[in-house]
């Protein structure tokens, strides 16, 4: 069933202007494979370069926004349905997401490693995405030993997390360049943004292939080039203006490009400041953004209407421009009965990412369900139309307690939770559980039996102690299991993330809960992101300072135009904090205002 839902090559009608094989210059071996037999030819081209761009989609992740960043960048695209539609791309990228060992039986079931081999063997245009680099490799050990297409000495490894480095590498990562490669020539010193958890580290046998490494934990292989043919383990098309850039040079000639990017300072991982946008429908059934005080998101007037702080694509695409590291959708009003019915939350994900160059977060009903006709939709098919309408996340809230609750209770992972079955198809990284406890004060520690900590605030009646009681439906029921033995839970369930609120400081703007975001960095190894409680840009040093929270997020402070993204920014690089200082410039197009 997932194989048939997500493992397709991309439909489309359009047409490609087709040009002849490059001449040969290296001879690669593809010692490897063991190709399905396919007789293929290379027609010639019409005209040499043209504005068609060949894309080997095969149905994993989202892709959307690469394809909107050729478009953004006046391409055209063709899909890969056939082996000889690699042969004949005049330029092919291979945005590839998802697992390895899919991929691969993907490429080989359908004839298509052998085409891609040969194509870049024969020193045509190509340029591989994440999984699109990784596949060049020999081997892959996700999921035990996988060959690769074996053109790169060399095998993909999982990060080495006993040192202290949170697995995923999710974030803006700064680049080290180590030869001359055309579509890096304006990067260096910007921060790229990373999210996998597979990596190739550098060796004599690979020297020659690598155009730059990044450093987490130890160097790995941050970008190739041999000839014509590049890769690169970061996403391009969720790099911003520098992504961009690296997209263009890449589609163009060399000549073409004017517009230089201003130098950066990047040096290491940097701390990420994102932007939440909680949508939901008011009581006169618009889609508005909204910012609840402790989850309650009315006005307290005698209307008592839904608090509208503005509509979600056009707030989505400020904070991009602004500089904002992730935007994150909250759909608070989780389409309670039919998650796939919510086609406004859809076309939300599907305008906002054709002009935001960041990774976009979905939250709200990613859930099994039932409809009214009976048929039963399974979480995966939910998260699949997120990730196809254009999100890179997907944030699973009261779905992901049951599961972890239920894992406690038993021991067993069932692998049928909404949490197992995503990222086992798209990856952990792909996978944020949101997290909504509320203080539960305590005398002494030993009056539960979940994890409690003393905490900096005593508590109304001068408590030392509390522990932090998970919520589910968006707050209003609390449940028998602590933040704490969550975290830890879903990170063994399959999560690669995990978005921590807290409902007593939500909307007050006093700083974020410092005890609990400690509390619950220090117990995970996988990224933490900081949330409820940001009022000033203090607050956003601090807790970075104090915790190990790999992210920060806020809503209101920015929604209200109280504390601009910029301000945040520049206050954490005055503290010297490490953080991405590109923001969006006329390399994106003018759009029209949107309706929603």
């Amino acid at each position: 069933m997932e194989s048939s839902i997500l493992l397709r090559p991309y439909s489309s009608p359009s047409l490609t202007l087709l040009s002849p094989p490059l001449p040969h210059q290296y001879k690669i071996s593809r010692k490897n494979l063991n190709f399905k037999s396919t007789n293929l030819s290379v027609k010639a081209s019409v005209n040499g370069i043209n504005s068609v761009v060949t894309l080997l989609d095969y149905g994993a992740g989202n892709v959307r926004s690469i394809r909107n960043a050729i478009r953004v960048l006046g391409h055209e695209i063709k899909d890969v349905q056939t082996p000889e539609d690699i042969l004949n791309a005049d330029r092919l990228i291979f945005p590839g997401v998802g697992a390895f060992a899919a991929a691969m039986d993907f490429l080989n079931q359908n004839g298509m490693a052998e085409a891609l081999c040969r194509y870049i063997e024969n020193d045509r245009p190509f340029l591989g995405i994440c999984l699109g680099l990784q596949l060049l490799f020999d081997s892959s050990e996700e999921k035990g030993t996988v060959k690769g297409l074996g053109l790169i000495p060399g095998v993909v490894g999982r990060f080495d997390s006993s040192h202290g480095a949170r697995v995923p590498h999710i974030g803006w990562n700064a680049l080290q360049i180590k030869k001359d490669s055309e579509i890096l020539e304006d990067v260096d010193g910007q921060h790229v943004y990373f999210v996998h958890s597979y990596r190739a580290i550098p060796s004599n046998a690979n020297n020659e292939w690598i155009s730059s490494t990044c450093n987490y934990g130890d160097d790995f292989i941050a970008s190739i080039k041999r000839g014509n043919a590049h890769a690169v383990q970061f996403h391009p098309e969720k790099s911003g203006d520098v992504g961009l850039s690296i997209l263009k040079r890449f589609l163009h000639s060399k000549s073409s490009i004017s517009k230089r990017l201003t130098q950066g300072n990047a040096s290491k991982l940097a701390k990420r400041v994102i932007a939440c946008l909680d949508v939901r429908t008011n009581d006169k059934g618009d889609l508005v953004v909204t910012k609840g005080d402790q989850y309650d998101v009315r006005e307290h007037t005698k209307e008592n209407e839904v608090r509208n702080l503005g509509k979600p694509v056009e707030l989505a695409r400020q904070y991009y421009q602004d500089g904002a590291d992730e935007v994150s959708f909250l759909n608070i009003t989780a389409f309670r009965d039919f998650p796939l019915g919510d086609l406004p939350m859809l076309k939300v994900l599907r305008l906002a990412s054709e002009n935001v160059f960041v990774p976009l977060t979905v939250g709200g009903g990613i859930r099994d369900f039932t409809d009214a006709n009976g048929r039963h939709y399974t979480s995966l098919e939910v998260a699949s139309e997120y990730f196809r309408s254009g999100a890179d996340k997907i944030s699973i809230g009261s779905d992901a307690v049951y599961a972890a609750e239920e894992y406690l209770r038993t021991g067993v992972k069932t692998g049928k939770s909404s949490l197992e079955q995503i990222s086992r198809v798209y990856g952990n990284q792909a996978v944020v559980v949101s997290i909504d406890p509320r203080r539960v004060y305590l005398k002494t520690p030993e009056e539960v039996e979940f994890k409690a900590v003393k905490i900096t605030n005593p508590g109304p009646n001068g408590e030392e102690y509390a522990w932090y009681q998970c919520t589910v439906s968006g707050g209003r029921e609390g449940r028998p299991i602590g933040a704490f033995e969550l975290a830890k839970a879903v990170e063994e369930l399959g999560a690669g993330e995990i978005l921590l609120n807290c409902i007593d400081c939500d909307g007050q703007g006093k700083g974020f809960d410092i005890d609990l975001i400690k509390l619950i960095s220090d117990a995970v190894s996988i990224p933490v992101i900081a949330s409820s409680g940001a009022g000033k840009p203090e607050h956003f040093s601090e807790v970075f300072e104090k915790t190990n929270a790999s992210a920060a997020l806020a809503a209101g402070i920015f929604h209200r135009n109280e504390v601009p993204i910029q301000a945040v920014k520049k206050h954490l690089s005055k503290e010297g904090i490490e953080v991405r200082t590109n923001v969006a410039t006329s390399l994106t197009q003018t759009v029209q205002p949107s309706t929603i």
